[in-house]
């Protein structure tokens, strides 16, 4: 009983992430070019024709840079808003175009639910995807944990969590301070100890895999993320989602019985907006 994930890319270069069983997968987002996603899929050993379909988060360009061409080469349907498609200025394929729900979608054996998320886009989605009793998150580009997304991230066996900033690399960094604020101020992205806060206070007990993905290239580093996550890892398999290279394969497997401590607290204290 398992699922196979992988991160494509993960940054604000372009992002796409992988999750299928051995017959059909789907792609959350399609933010690098279609010939640099049919190269990394290749030199990972995953085939382009068990893709099946493809999930829009949000409009913004490394999120959707090479969908059109992937879309309209393998003929795969796109669930996106109508509120994100607007605003992304894409022309696609009407028959190709699937209006995205909260409610579970069926693709083959795998269900994808789409939930809501805080970030500065038109219309932007978290997305869970589960099959063969694994359930896998993709919670990226959050600007602030909601009561939905610690829902969905105590359910999941891996994760795509976003560890975007490092809270002091970005305050004494180049960053004007309008952009600073934009980054940080509930509709941009996770630090790394908010990103956190979530992982150690609601973290499954099965949870085997995190990837800690989006990482900024200016105000973190993936040796700073994952020295904040370290210490709180026990079997986890922690690793960092690359910007510019595709991970490798990761095998989920359900696995009720890794010893996490259920008890754990949160590191420091975040105040939830509630949807």
């Amino acid at each position: 009983m398992s699922l196979f994930i992988a991160s494509l890319n993960s940054g604000s270069n372009g992002n796409c992430y992988y999750i299928g069983n051995e017959r059909e997968a789907v792609l959350v987002d399609a933010g690098i070019s279609c010939r640099e996603t049919e190269k990394r899929m290749a030199k990972l050993g995953l085939a382009m024709g068990n893709v099946k379909a493809i999930f829009v988060s949000h409009e913004h360009g490394d999120h959707i840079g090479g969908l059109p061409m992937l879309a309209k080469k393998y003929k795969l349907p796109v669930y996106i808003s109508a509120a994100t498609l607007r605003s992304s200025g894409m022309i696609l394929l009407k028959d190709l175009v699937r209006d995205i729900t909260t409610a579970p979608v069926s693709i083959g054996a795998l269900r994808v639910t789409a939930f809501e998320k805080l970030h500065d886009a038109a219309d932007p989605y978290s997305f869970i995807i589960e099959g063969n009793a694994v359930k896998i998150g993709v919670l990226t580009d959050m600007g602030k944990v909601c009561k939905q997304t610690i829902h969905y991230f105590r359910q999941c066996h891996a994760v795509f969590l976003e560890s975007n900033y490092d809270e002091e690399m970005l305050e004494k960094g180049g960053y004007p301070q309008r952009l600073q604020q934009r980054i940080r101020g509930g509709k941009g992205h996770l630090s790394n100890f908010e990103a956190l806060d979530l992982f150690v206070g609601h973290r499954a007990p099965y949870l085997s895999h995190l990837l800690l993905s989006h990482l900024s290239e200016h105000n973190n580093s993936p040796e700073v993320a994952l020295d904040v996550f370290s210490v709180f890892a026990d079997e986890l398999t922690i690793a960092v989602a690359s910007r510019y290279q595709e991970s490798p394969v990761y095998h989920i497997q359900q696995n009720e019985n890794l010893s996490a401590n259920k008890n754990l607290v949160p590191f420091h204290t975040v105040q939830y907006e509630l949807f």
